[in-house]
C-alpha cells in the first residue's frame, strides 16, 4: 500500500482524482501514443546537455520511465504515485528502481542524488513547495534539481492539440510562473542557478526553430517549456586547505612580493609555482624565495608544454588544496583581493568566482583601449550564451573547488582542448556542470615588471573563434 501523505480533504481528493487520470493514462498508452513524441524527444536533448552519464539521478513523476532510462544513470531512481504507470517502468526498464509514492512524501527514499528532475510535474502538484522541503535531505551541496514546466502562455493551444488527439490529456493546471517557481525553491532550501526556455515548436519540423530560433527576442517569449535549474541553498563548511597557482613565465621581479604579499586562507595556503620557459631568471628567482621563506608552503614545478592552460592545469595537478586559485604573476591582480574570493566561494554565495577588471576605473596603462573593448564584447557575448552574469571572461583570478575542477577536467572532451588561456576551458565547464557562477569586482593594476605575454589580434581572432565554438556546444544544442 502507497503511503498517504496527511493532507485536508480537498487535498487527498485531489491526489486521488491525479492518480485515477494517470492510471487510465498509462493503460491507454498500451495502444495509443498521441502526437507529443517531438516535444519529449527535444526534452530529451535538453536534459542529455544538462545531465551528464552516470549520475545518481531521481526523477519525481517518472511515468514509465522512458527519460531516466535514457539519461544512463548510475543509479536511476523513479517515483511516481501511478500503480499503471510504475507496473509498466519496471516491466520496460529494469535496470532502474521504481518506487510507488506520492511526491510529497518521500521519507521512504535514500540518497544523496546528483541530479533531481521533475519534468512537467509542478503544474500537477497540490504543494509545490512541500515537494520541494521533501526534496532537500536527498541532495549533497552539488546536487543540482532540475525542472520543466509548460508556459501558460500555451494553455489554449496545448487544449487544441489534446482534442484533435496530439497531446496526453491533462488536468486543471496550476500554470506556475518562473517567479512563482523560484519563490517557492528559496523557501524550501533551494536556490534558483539559471533559467532557459524551451521548445517553440512541439510538432515535425521543429528543429531549426527549437535550436536557433527559440534562443532570440521576441521567440523565446513564445516557448512551451519553462527550465528552471537550481541548487541546494548553502550550508557553513570547515575551513579548507587553499592552493594558489601561479603560472610565471618572465616574472622574475615579481616573485619576492608573491611570497611577501600573498595572505593565509583557511586552515592552510601553499603556493604552487609553475615556471613556463622564462627568458629571465625567474625559475631561480623562486627558488631563492622558497629558501627564504620556510614557513611559506610552496611547490615549484616547470612547464613542459606551452602556454597559460598547460601551466595552469599542471598547477591543478600538484596541488593539495581543497580549493583552487589562480593569481597571475604578474600581479595586475594584487594578492591581498585572494581573501574576497575564499571568502565568495567558502560562504557558498557561488561555486566558481570570476574576477572581474571592468568595474572599477582602471589604472592608467592596466588595460589598453582595444583589449577593454574586447573583452566588453566578450562579456556580452558570454553572458547570453551561458545563462549567467559574466561580465569578464579574461580576467586570470578564478577561484573553485578541487571537487568541481576535477568534474570540469573530466569532462573536458564534451569541449575539447581548443583553450591557450585556460579561462574559457574553466568557464565553459563550470557552465556545463551547472555551477553558480559569480562575478568579483576587483581593481586592475599596472604592471611594475615585464610586459604583456598576451598578443592582441592574434588571441582576440582565437576569442572570436571560441564565441562560436561555444554557441554551438553550449547555447544551441
Amino acid at each position: 500500500m502507497t503511503p498517504q501523505p496527511t493532507f485536508d480533504a480537498a487535498g487527498r481528493a485531489y491526489q486521488q482524482t491525479r492518480i485515477t487520470h494517470w492510471d487510465a493514462l498509462a493503460k491507454r498508452r498500451d495502444t495509443w501514443h498521441g502526437g507529443g513524441g517531438w516535444y519529449h524527444r527535444r526534452l530529451l536533448e535538453v536534459f542529455r546537455f544538462l545531465v551528464g552519464n552516470n549520475q545518481r539521478i531521481l526523477e519525481i513523476g517518472c511515468g514509465e520511465g522512458g527519460l531516466l532510462a535514457a539519461l544512463h544513470p548510475s543509479r536511476g531512481v523513479g517515483v511516481d504515485f501511478s500503480a499503471e504507470m510504475i507496473q509498466r517502468g519496471k516491466a520496460s526498464h529494469p535496470e532502474l528502481e521504481f518506487i510507488q509514492a506520492d511526491a510529497h512524501d518521500l521519507s521512504a527514499l535514500t540518497g544523496p542524488f546528483d541530479a533531481i528532475i521533475l519534468s512537467d510535474t509542478v503544474n500537477d502538484l497540490w504543494d509545490v513547495q512541500r515537494v520541494f522541503e521533501q526534496l532537500r535531505p536527498l541532495c549533497t551541496p552539488r546536487t543540482r534539481l532540475i525542472l520543466n514546466f509548460y508556459s501558460h502562455l500555451w494553455e489554449f493551444p496545448l487544449s487544441i492539440l489534446q482534442r484533435l488527439g496530439l497531446a496526453s490529456p491533462t488536468l486543471d493546471q496550476n500554470w506556475l510562473t518562473r517567479e512563482d517557481v523560484s519563490g517557492m525553491l528559496h523557501l524550501a532550501g533551494f536556490e534558483p542557478i539559471r533559467f532557459t526556455k524551451e521548445v517553440l515548436w512541439p510538432l515535425p519540423l521543429g528543429g531549426f526553430a527549437n535550436r536557433f530560433l527559440v534562443r532570440f527576442w521576441p521567440f523565446s517569449e513564445l516557448a512551451l517549456a519553462n527550465f528552471v535549474i537550481a541548487r541546494p541553498a548553502p550550508q557553513p563548511v570547515p575551513p579548507p586547505k587553499v592552493s594558489v597557482i601561479v603560472p610565471a613565465r618572465n616574472e622574475s621581479g615579481n616573485v619576492k612580493a608573491i611570497f611577501e604579499r600573498t595572505p593565509k586562507m583557511g586552515r592552510e595556503t601553499e603556493l604552487v609555482f609553475v615556471e613556463g620557459h622564462s627568458k629571465d631568471d625567474t625559475y631561480a628567482a623562486i627558488e631563492r624565495e622558497m629558501a627564504a621563506h620556510p614557513e611559506v608552503p610552496a611547490q615549484l614545478h616547470r612547464q613542459t608544454g606551452i602556454g597559460k592552460a598547460d601551466a595552469v592545469r599542471l598547477g591543478y595537478d600538484k596541488a593539495t588544496g581543497d580549493v583552487l586559485m589562480i593569481l597571475d604573476a604578474d600581479l595586475t591582480v594584487p594578492p591581498e583581493d585572494l581573501p574576497r574570493f575564499y571568502e565568495a566561494l567558502v560562504s557558498g554565495k557561488g561555486e566558481f568566482i570570476n574576477g572581474v577588471r571592468l568595474v572599477y576605473p582602471m589604472e592608467k596603462e592596466a588595460m589598453r583601449g582595444l583589449n577593454f573593448l574586447g573583452n566588453k564584447f566578450f562579456s556580452l557575448a558570454f553572458s547570453w550564451m551561458l545563462g549567467q552574469p559574466v561580465k569578464d571572461t579574461l580576467c586570470g583570478t578564478k577561484v573553485l573547488w578541487r571537487a568541481d575542477y576535477d568534474q570540469i577536467a573530466a569532462n573536458r572532451s564534451y569541449f575539447g582542448d581548443f583553450d591557450p588561456f585556460g579561462d574559457f576551458d574553466l568557464i565553459f565547464g563550470a557552465a556545463k556542470l551547472n555551477l553558480k557562477i559569480v562575478d568579483l569586482p576587483i581593481r586592475y593594476r599596472e604592471r611594475t615588471y615585464g610586459s604583456t605575454n598576451i598578443s592582441r589580434w592574434k588571441h582576440g581572432l582565437l576569442l572570436f573563434r571560441m564565441v562560436a565554438f561555444a554557441a554551438r556546444r553550449i547555447k544551441f544544442v
